[in-house]
């Protein structure tokens, strides 16, 4: 699958259902069929959605771990915790488990951004303030990831 691009403002019904953007629903077309895993993030208090190819591609990593080390068992156990799959119905919503929507407190209004081949659910207030506190070091984080001279497939 390709990337994923765009940062979308939507909002939840009473009953967490999202109506995808057709923006966004027209990238995911290729994948809608298969559906989704949807999950906690590991960084931030937001949700991810991952089309069922991409998490099957992380699972096959994950199974590479030595279960017989405490601390894979527990990463792996922390990391699935809460985790869904999901479809979009036949409207292009996709329904949020309860549990996911009090964990990113999603309240009506919401964001969906798009992270290279994930789309991250925010409440809108919580990723607005992420974005704003990750502004005041973006530029140094930028070139600490990606200002790598040495690399002869850097972007520039």
């Amino acid at each position: 699958m390709n990337s994923l691009i765009g940062t979308y403002e939507c909002k939840v019904d009473a009953k967490g259902r999202l109506m995808l953007p057709a923006a966004l629903k027209k990238q995911l077309s290729p994948v809608l069929e298969n559906g989704f895993v949807i999950k906690r993030a590991v960084f931030q208090p937001c949700l991810e959605l991952y089309p069922m190819q991409e998490w099957e591609v992380l699972m096959q990593k994950i199974n590479k771990l030595n279960r017989f080390k405490k601390k894979n068992n527990d990463f792996i156990r922390r990391f699935t915790a809460g985790v869904k799959m999901v479809e979009v119905d036949a409207n292009g919503r996709l329904l949020i488990p309860k549990d996911l929507v009090g964990f990113a407190q999603i309240s009506k209004e919401t964001v969906l951004s798009s992270a290279v081949n994930i789309i991250e659910i925010w409440d809108k207030t919580k990723y607005e303030a992420a974005i704003d506190e990750a502004t005041l070091d973006f530029a140094d984080l930028a070139e600490e990831v990606m200002g790598n001279d040495e690399d002869d497939d850097s972007i520039s």
